[in-house]
């Protein structure tokens, strides 16, 4: 059986309390950063960033090819990496191009536990 950690006494110090509640970023912002989370808690988007920090500026076909998934699949998760603020991208003639954000990458450095790389494309 696990013990239950908790306190026997109500002591609550409100001046400190209030200090850290003051502190913490407001609804909407925790909200963004949950849904950033979000979108790298997925095996297959995991493994898109890692391609897309790795090679830079990639399209759709070399994703889908580097990651052994099929290119509607990569593209629906590439609409979820770039709706967190994740990934952008740039039309070149008939190609789109993603690449990482400044977030994207620190987010993905520090879920990796490496330090965040420079753009190699």
């Amino acid at each position: 059986m696990i013990e239950q950690q908790r306190c026997d006494l109500l002591c609550l110090d409100l001046p400190y309390a209030e200090d850290v509640r003051a502190g913490l970023p407001d609804t909407a912002e925790i909200a963004a950063a949950a849904a950033r989370a979000r979108a790298l808690a997925d095996a297959s988007r995991l493994r898109i960033a890692l391609a897309l920090q790795a090679g830079g500026a990639m399209c759709v076909w070399d994703l889908a090819w580097v990651c052994d998934l099929a290119q509607n699949l990569v593209s629906h998760h590439l609409r979820a990496l770039r709706t967190a603020g994740l990934a952008t991208s740039r039309r070149e003639r008939k190609l789109v191009i993603y690449s990482l954000t400044d977030t994207g990458r620190t987010l993905l450095a520090a879920l990796m536990g490496t330090s965040v790389p420079t753009t190699p494309r």
